[in-house]
């Protein structure tokens, strides 16, 4: 593995591999490390995982146009040229599965997996940004220390490998007294919030040509289940008692859904 720049300046993971390219999408407040244990499970692919704007190695790349949401997927196209990838296999968790739905509908892709994510419509929930930001703003980590992030990680998953546990604390920054805070600043948290109250994931399905998988945490989610029946070539992988970060919890079973699609 060695840290690339790609696209617009991005910060990005990158694994060998001599077949069909792969490229993989965290979710939001979260970072591309959280993607090495699904990365190294494709061996044999080249593989990226990218830093969003803002977030992991990314955090200081400015943004250029006020929807987030349309801006990543916009980035995300930029990745894809500038390595030469035509028709990768683009794999996006939870916000992350929204940007790739859009790429998806906006070019053409060899497939797509939606890891809990992709289908998340907030205009269904809230009908403003403050009603949003109420539910969905992140909490505060005054004081708190990595050691005792690693703590609470640990404790809230306890199946979870300890690589896992170190790189969703690459979501934030450590600083030299020990403590944290996210890499995200909480006003682009925020205008990421915003473009996804506007984004509207259920008049895209349509649009998606490529073979999807909807990789789904817990069972009975009626969203993504709408979902898997609007894009027309998807098929829904449930796994119940599923973390929301399943790449983090099943490395290797995402791996190898994620392979089908290659």
């Amino acid at each position: 593995m060695e840290v690339v720049t790609v696209g617009p300046g991005l910060a990005a993971r990158s694994f060998p591999g001599d077949g069909r390219p792969v490229l993989l999408v965290h979710g939001l407040s979260s970072n591309a490390r959280l993607w090495d244990l699904v990365a190294r499970h494709l061996g044999g692919h080249p593989v990226v995982a990218v830093d969003l704007r803002g977030h992991g190695l990314s955090a200081q790349v400015p943004d250029v146009e006020p929807d987030a949401t349309l801006a990543a997927a916009h980035d995300l196209a930029s990745v894809c040229d500038d390595l030469g990838w035509s028709a990768p296999v683009v794999a996006g968790q939870s916000w992350g599965g929204n940007v790739v739905l859009q790429l998806a509908a906006d070019r053409p892709l060899h497939g797509i997996a939606l890891v809990d994510g992709g289908w998340l419509q907030l205009s269904d929930r809230f009908a403003t940004i403050d009603d949003a930001w109420a539910v969905l703003a992140p909490p505060p980590f005054d004081g708190l220390t990595a050691e005792a992030l690693r703590a609470r990680l640990r404790k809230a998953h306890p199946g979870w490998s300890d690589e896992a546990v170190e790189a969703t604390v690459g979501n934030l920054e450590i600083h030299v007294d020990g403590t944290v805070s996210p890499w995200l600043a909480r006003e682009r948290h925020r205008a990421i919030v915003d473009s996804m109250l506007a984004h509207r994931p259920q008049e895209l399905y349509a649009q998606v040509e490529c073979p999807a998988l909807l990789l789904v945490a817990g069972a009975g989610n009626p969203a993504a289940s709408a979902a898997a029946a609007a894009i027309p070539h998807a098929e829904l992988v449930a796994f119940p008692g599923g973390d929301h970060d399943l790449h983090a919890q099943h490395p290797e079973e995402v791996a190898a859904l994620i392979g089908r699609l290659a």
